[in-house]
């Protein structure tokens, strides 16, 4: 008898049950309601809450729009969204995570406290990535942000320092960065340093490890537009080399199930557990 077990601590995160929620409760009400940007970045999600009557916009669609709803996903915006929306009529349904909220007021307010002739905000996050815009507004794009030690040309080690992280990097990651600026900064400067990472989501670094120890053979079902499933398929691999990331069962080859008599089965913070069920179910059709 092979053992198929789903990761009781896999799937949504706070912020993205959420942003589902409202969207959900406006749904039901109205019918139809605007998102900026995907609402998670698992495309069977999207695809669902479309069928339910989501409409996924961007930024240049919110400027055309008048008196509708939008919804703001977990991520987070910058302030110019907000101004946009005011000058157009929209109203906003503000599904921003309250971890992401926090952090921008954090950023909003290191900037306003420093003189840029002598200090720096630094961002360790991903370039592009909808929270990082978000957090950047808060600084009228004057923020540095950094991926890692290869972006250490950006910074200006002769100022004040002050970093923050985008809320699903890594510790560790997070960690080697303040040392490595530790160990460049100009004598005499200061580092001001704020580990900003969600626990909710660091956490489940250790949790996976443990998981994917336990089994044969480990799916990991993930959308591809997802950084946090990236960081934590990876962690999945390091500890099972038999681990696969699929985005649902059309992915899935059945031979990897031969001679496996322990499959687990885990996902990202934005993947739904309906869709660990569907991979369930596929597997046990299939074995």
């Amino acid at each position: 008898m092979v053992k198929i077990e789903i990761d009781n601590k896999s799937g949504f995160c706070f912020g993205v049950v959420n942003a589902i929620q409202k969207a959900e409760e406006e749904l039901e009400k109205s019918g139809v309601l605007y998102c900026l940007g995907d609402i998670v970045h698992n495309n069977n999600e999207v695809e669902r809450l479309k069928s339910k009557g989501l409409i996924t916009i961007n930024h240049e669609d919110l400027k055309q729009l008048r008196n509708v709803k939008v919804l703001l996903r977990a991520h987070g915006e910058p302030p110019e969204t907000y101004q946009i929306a005011k000058e157009n009529n929209v109203e906003i349904i503000d599904a921003t995570c309250p971890v992401v909220l926090q952090l921008q007021r954090k950023i909003k307010q290191s900037y306003e406290d420093t003189d840029p002739e002598t200090g720096q905000i630094v961002i360790y996050g991903k370039r592009g990535h909808a929270e990082v815009n978000g957090l950047v507004g808060q600084t009228h794009g004057q923020a540095v942000v950094i991926e890692g030690l290869e972006d250490f040309n950006l910074i200006d080690f002769s100022k004040q320092i002050s970093l923050y992280s985008q809320t699903t990097k890594s510790v560790d990651g997070f960690k080697k960065i303040v040392k490595e600026i530790t160990r460049k900064q100009i004598p005499g400067q200061t580092l001001l340093y704020y580990d900003t990472i969600c626990r909710q989501v660091a956490n489940r670094i250790p949790n996976i490890r443990e998981f994917s120890r336990q089994h044969n053979l480990i799916l990991f079902v993930c959308g591809k537009k997802s950084s946090n499933g990236r960081v934590l398929f990876e962690e999945c691999c390091k500890v099972n080399p038999e681990s696969k990331m699929v985005s649902d069962i059309s992915e899935i080859d059945p031979a990897w199930f031969a001679g496996k008599n322990s499959i687990g089965i885990c996902g990202a913070t934005s993947t739904p557990k309906w869709l660990m069920e569907e991979v369930y179910n596929f597997i046990r059709k299939n074995i």
